[in-house]
């Protein structure tokens, strides 16, 4: 018999944005097999959303698929009436949906710029500034949680790390982490928990190039102390920890989930 232990998730219903390939994949899979019942939001590639689904139901899950970009307004306010439609309530976000627009810096364009800036950092406000507005009013459910939500922000190494060919994306995750801080120090005091995951190299289709190869794969390893490059189920099992009440003393904290990319390693022996 499955216990309290098993399921630290049980009763519990999350959103994830950009769930259908990649990081979000692996997080809304891992959410689900810990008992939360898991909207799976997507923008493009609706099948394999509703493959994600399947998989999830042979697992003994419960998923839905809804599309949305959360980069628009009325598109994630309709995503979050269609959750509280099918099941209440709300009681995790995982602000997950990212983007890349690569490009030198003197190249960049305007739109390169906001294309980025709006998917990766307003789309998560949107979606916290919803999820938060449902957790004021609707409160602690003891029996489900001792918090009213938890809002998980996934940024990236890249909040700290500077990363020329790639400014866009790098000061929008540098926004998600003073967003993320912010927001966890105004609502904590009503019981919402705020916390981002900050992820190294991860094997997901957006950085294939870097990891496809023996070759890139090695030059890579010369980055991460750990010697190994992360899979998206260890990305995962961090959301999972940090959206239970295993976490409850936790709020504006990054998790950086990186093998050491971000303890310099270069410094090892050229210090």
């Amino acid at each position: 018999m499955l216990t309290k232990k098993d399921l630290p998730l049980d009763g519990q219903r999350a959103l994830v944005t950009g769930a259908n390939s990649g990081i979000g994949a692996a997080i809304a899979r891992s959410l689900a097999m810990a008992g939360a019942k898991v909207v799976v939001n997507y923008v493009v590639n609706e099948q394999a959303a509703l493959t994600l689904i399947r998989e999830i139901e042979a697992e003994g899950g419960q998923a839905i698929a809804v599309h949305a970009d959360v980069s628009q307004e009325d598109q994630v306010q309709n995503m979050f009436q269609q959750m509280f439609d099918a099941w209440g309530s709300i009681d995790i976000l995982v602000n997950n949906a990212g983007i890349q627009r690569d490009a030198a810096f003197l190249d960049m364009s305007l739109e390169q710029w906001d294309q980025v800036m709006n998917v990766n950092l307003t789309g998560q406000f949107l979606c916290a500034r919803e999820a938060a507005r449902e957790f004021v009013r609707r409160g602690v459910i003891p029996e489900i949680s001792c918090a009213a939500g938890k809002i998980i922000c996934i940024s990236s190494v890249h909040e700290v790390i500077p990363w020329a060919g790639h400014v866009n994306y790098a000061a929008s995750k540098g926004g998600v982490m003073l967003f993320m801080k912010s927001i966890a120090q105004e609502l904590a005091h009503l019981k919402i928990r705020v916390n981002g995951i900050a992820p190294g190299a991860i094997k997901t289709p957006i950085n294939k190039s870097a990891w496809e190869t023996q070759e890139a794969e090695q030059q890579l390893l010369k980055l991460i102390p750990y010697e190994r490059v992360g899979e998206p189920s260890d990305i995962g099992r961090a959301t999972v920890w940090l959206a239970s009440d295993d976490s409850d003393y936790v709020t504006g904290t990054s998790l950086f989930v990186d093998g050491g990319m971000t303890l310099y390693p270069g410094f090892r022996e050229g210090g």
